[in-house]
């Protein structure tokens, strides 16, 4: 199946930002619910070892993910784990809740933040999660042409790959949204109206599922990204695809080489 990168809803400057954020609490729930990203957590913490600070700056947070869930694997081991989220359309509300979800390890950027040039104040292992399928090829480019040039390392991880099974998967999101709205906290009438009475939620979703799918970078594509980099000499490169309970999911995990 080709690469196609059609639109997004998630990434239009026009779409109201309640409705965009309401699909990112959807997302939230559902990887945080179902521990979407445990089998990867290994992965994780040899990005953190290979930081060496014992801090994370994820990058296209939206509405904070699967950080629940994966805080709590990582706590034991690094106990001094800082988390640093941020975003191109920060989703303040849900951000300042991960921070109020346990303030020790959490805190997060108000400003704009692009993946593409990371401000230099933002040091620490950069992750990615469920998003860099968002960005273009010449993009995805950048963000790890960035990495390298700030000798910073990189996790990547997305929550799909790009074949039938999943593009068929993602055919029934609405059905999971319907159900999982009532859960999804905090409680809001415009999550209910826009979810079942208006459906644009549901149908938002849905569209953006199916493209997320569609758009999906193959482990041969990252390998080709890393391929056209400058100084990727300098890095070691681990990329590839973890399945675990039915979950597979692609990553690619970067860091430089020590001397």
């Amino acid at each position: 199946m080709a690469r196609m990168h059609l639109f997004e809803f998630e990434d239009l400057k026009w779409f109201p930002t309640s409705i965009r954020n309401y699909g990112t609490d959807f997302l939230q729930f559902i990887t945080n619910k179902f521990d979407f990203y445990k089998g990867v957590i290994p992965i994780l913490e040899e990005g953190i070892k290979e930081a060496g600070n014992n801090q994370i700056i994820d990058l296209a947070s939206g509405g904070g993910g699967g950080w629940k869930s994966i805080s709590k694997h990582l706590k034991d081991k690094q106990p001094h784990l800082k988390i640093k989220l941020t975003d191109y359309y920060p989703n303040l509300g849900a951000l300042k809740r991960m921070q109020e979800f346990d303030s020790e390890i959490f805190d997060y950027e108000t400003e704009s933040v692009s993946a593409l040039d990371v401000p230099e104040h933002l040091k620490g292992l950069r992750t990615q999660f469920l998003s860099f399928h968002h960005f273009k090829k010449e993009d995805a480019r950048q963000i790890l042409q960035n990495a390298v040039d700030c000798d910073s390392p990189i996790a990547i991880f997305e929550g799909q790959v790009r074949d039938f099974p999943h593009l068929l998967k993602n055919f029934f999101s609405p059905i999971s949204v319907l159900i999982a709205t009532p859960f999804i906290t905090p409680f809001s009438f415009g999550r209910l109206f826009f979810t079942y009475i208006l459906p644009i939620v549901p149908l938002f979703v849905w569209w953006d599922g199916i493209v997320s799918v569609l758009r999906t970078y193959s482990v041969k594509e990252m390998e080709g990204l890393v391929g056209e980099l400058k100084g990727n000499e300098r890095f070691e490169w681990k990329i590839g695809k973890h399945k675990e309970k039915g979950i597979t999911v692609p990553y690619l995990l970067a860091y430089p080489k020590k001397a």
